[in-house]
């Protein structure tokens, strides 16, 4: 994105490089994140977490021009995986999220992995490393070699178990999500209004709309407020029954304080 690359063309160099598999689904679909988010909600919260439990998405949908919106708007896109415990329960979630200039995540590039965290005692704390390659691969596989060999040789098990009590997983649907929706519509008196009557009957409140106008059409970019995943949801229903909405364009999740 930041050199201007096709999706196509940054695949590829990817693959050349060694980043990304030779058949990169995993990695673009989102399945290789939500794998490692089901293991690092367990391990953080003690309480087991599958890969079924993880909803994901990928980027292969993902375009130049909400990355140019996303920029303009003081944002990045990035795949993130997001882990909370929620009351009594757990999430984790995998999908592009437009991640605020300012926010530790929004600086990390290329093949760098990065952990953020936050905890009322910790406040923050980030921590980031190479995540692909060869030698980043092969180091984090010969040491967990080395830890099984000294738990062979010692007899014992050297590092703590780790133990799992029962909890709830949340559903996707239940979780207060941001969206930033583009929609090409037909740039009629009335169709601001229709919009916004179809967000308000989902009870989604919205946080700015924009409007970029293109002969007869105009693009129209909506940021949502806070609301459940089936809400924001329930609210893209009715905007695919108004004429004037040609297309939903795109659909990303905001990172932000109230999500």
């Amino acid at each position: 994105a930041d050199l201007g690359f096709t999706y196509e063309a940054a695949l590829e160099e990817a693959k050349e490089l060694g980043y990304a598999e030779p058949d990169p689904t995993a990695d673009v679909s989102g399945a290789d994140a939500a794998a490692k988010a089901a293991i690092l909600a367990s391990l953080a919260f003690g309480t087991w977490v599958g890969f079924g439990d993880v909803h994901y998405e990928g980027i292969e949908s993902i375009s130049a021009q909400d990355i140019a919106f996303a920029a303009d708007f003081g944002y990045v896109i990035k795949l993130i995986a997001v882990c909370d415990r929620m009351g009594a329960g757990v999430s984790a979630r995998v999908h592009p999220a437009m991640v605020p200039i300012d926010h530790p995540l929004a600086s990390i590039r290329g093949a760098t992995n990065a952990v953020f965290i936050e905890g009322p005692a910790i406040e923050s704390l980030l921590f980031a490393g190479p995540g692909a390659g060869g030698e980043p691969t092969a180091t984090a596989v010969l040491g967990d070699v080395i830890d099984a060999a000294r738990e062979t040789l010692a007899g014992a098990q050297v590092a703590p178990r780790i133990m799992m009590s029962p909890g709830e997983i949340v559903p996707f649907e239940d979780i207060p999500t941001e969206w930033y929706m583009r929609l090409m519509v037909d740039d009629q008196p009335g169709v601001l209004a229709a919009i916004a009557s179809g967000f308000g009957q989902a009870g989604v409140s919205i946080r700015s709309v924009w409007q970029e106008g293109v002969d007869t059409q105009a693009a129209l970019i909506v940021v949502t407020h806070a609301a459940p995943e089936s809400s924001q949801r329930a609210a893209l229903s009715t905007l695919e029954q108004i004429p004037e909405v040609l297309e939903v364009a795109a659909i990303i999740r905001v990172l932000g304080d109230e999500s």
